[in-house]
């Protein structure tokens, strides 16, 4: 696991600069879906990804490139230089203003290796505000820039991009094809080989809406015995689990379990140890919140969609049943959870948010992981080779911080290929949290 240290460095930064697109683009309204703008979307997401040094891209400066790049890649993204403006109902809408996103160029005096040497390569990063400098009031959701994008040069030669978007414009796999499109342009294509489709009425209610299932995970819970994780003395941690750290955690289940994919068993097993290590009353509801990717599920969306594309049903049992039964039960119960999900599920979910006003999913209780292992984060090639790490920037985003983590794709200094899962927890149950998964896995610090 990793505890962080804090590297201390020098950032000099320009002054942030909106790029727009790099042709004129369509003024005109467009509305988002009904997944898009519920209310448990309404935040920020931080991300980035480290570039090592490349001796053939000696002489090329990586801000240049990617600013040039970005510029003509709104041309076909050019939503994402809009601003969000809300309607009746909350209904949230893009005007497509051409205003353009928000840029940071920057100068770091610290190498990549001592990122590495510090520990310091895993969310959480003590250094976020360097290298992703929140512009001042510039994080809102409504009639606020969309993207933020910090470019810092290394003095190795490397560089970090670091990018925080509105997540009711789009989620983890939406974001990356947009990041693969500015690569490409990067790399000197001409249009995206992927271009984007917005299409949001694919997910809106239908007329009249018909909420058909029953939707657990936008119960309104009243906090009457204060679940809802304190928002003061928050700890954050990564935890890496490796192939050795895995084939243990699967070896204590039955032979039927054993094919499930590790960042699924990954999320099960921190759910069930994080809600021992919350100490809850027996008989307290939870909920895992299972992400259901609607682009691999169902053939409805087309190649390129880029808006929010996944359902959560909620698993619901008590904490009592999830803390004193085997790893199994959990399992078993999310998989049962995420077998709920139709087509008609799904339409039923988007009328819910219709007929409701855009609820926020339950949050007394509720933990979600988003796997971001197929994501392709680290994959973004702007010239220099695939990142060393592409992923979230920490485990405390959301509105309530500690609800939502991640599974992220990780490789050691020493090369061992694993899963990094931050969390945030309040330090005394982040203490026993780490006990319990020191005292199941005999795992040793990295």
């Amino acid at each position: 696991m990793s505890t962080t240290s804090a590297l201390v460095f020098k950032v000099e930064r320009c002054q942030p600069e909106l790029i727009v697109p790099a042709k004129p683009t369509p003024k005109e309204w467009k509305q988002l879906s009904n997944i898009d703008d519920q209310g448990g979307f309404r935040f920020q997401v931080p991300m980035i990804q480290f570039y090592p040094h490349n001796p053939s891209m000696e002489g090329k400066d990586p801000v240049k490139v990617i600013k040039e790049a970005i510029a003509k890649t709104l041309i076909f993204y050019y939503p994402f230089a809009g601003r969000v403006r809300e309607g009746f109902g909350k209904k949230l809408s893009v005007e497509c203003t051409g205003e353009g996103i928000l840029f940071i160029e920057a100068n770091a005096d610290v190498s990549l290796d001592q990122f590495q040497d510090s520990s310091s390569l895993q969310p959480p990063f003590s250094c976020m505000d360097q290298l992703l400098y929140d512009v001042p009031n510039s994080g809102g959701i409504l009639d606020s820039p969309l993207l933020l994008i910090q470019v810092t040069r290394l003095k190795c030669g490397g560089f970090t991009f670091a990018i925080r978007f509105n997540h009711t414009m789009t989620d983890g796999f939406g974001i990356v094809q947009f990041l693969t499109a500015i690569a490409e342009m990067a790399r000197g294509a001409v249009a995206p080989s992927v271009l984007p489709v917005w299409q949001r009425t694919l997910l809106n209610a239908r007329d009249p809406p018909r909420v058909s299932c029953a939707h657990q995970e936008y119960d309104q819970v009243n906090d009457t015995k204060g679940t809802i994780v304190p928002l003061d003395n928050m700890v954050e941690r990564s935890f890496f689990f490796g192939p050795t750290e895995i084939s243990i955690i699967r070896k204590t289940l039955p032979t039927h379990f054993h094919n499930y994919s590790s960042p699924e068993l990954l999320a099960v097993f921190i759910w069930r140890l994080r809600t021992i290590a919350l100490q809850l009353s027996p008989e307290e509801e939870v909920r895992f919140l299972s992400l259901v990717n609607l682009r691999t599920k169902f053939s409805s969306l087309p190649l390129g969609y880029y808006g929010n594309a996944f359902v959560f049903p909620a698993a619901l049992t008590t904490a009592g049943k999830l803390s004193q039964n085997h790893l199994g039960y959990a399992i078993e119960l999310v998989e049962n959870t995420k077998a709920k999900v139709t087509e008609e599920y799904m339409k039923s979910m988007v009328d819910l948010m219709e007929v409701q006003g855009r609820p926020h999913f339950t949050v007394v209780g509720s933990f979600l992981v988003a796997d971001l292992t197929e994501a392709g984060f680290e994959d973004v090639d702007f010239g220099w080779g695939k990142a060393i790490y592409g992923g979230s920037a920490s485990g405390k985003v959301g509105l309530v911080p500690g609800l939502i983590s991640f599974c992220i794709p990780f490789k050691t200094r020493k090369g061992e290929k694993g899963i990094v899962v931050p969390l945030c927890l309040p330090a005394p149950a982040m203490e026993r949290f780490m006990e319990e998964v020191n005292a199941l896995l005999k795992i040793t610090n990295l």
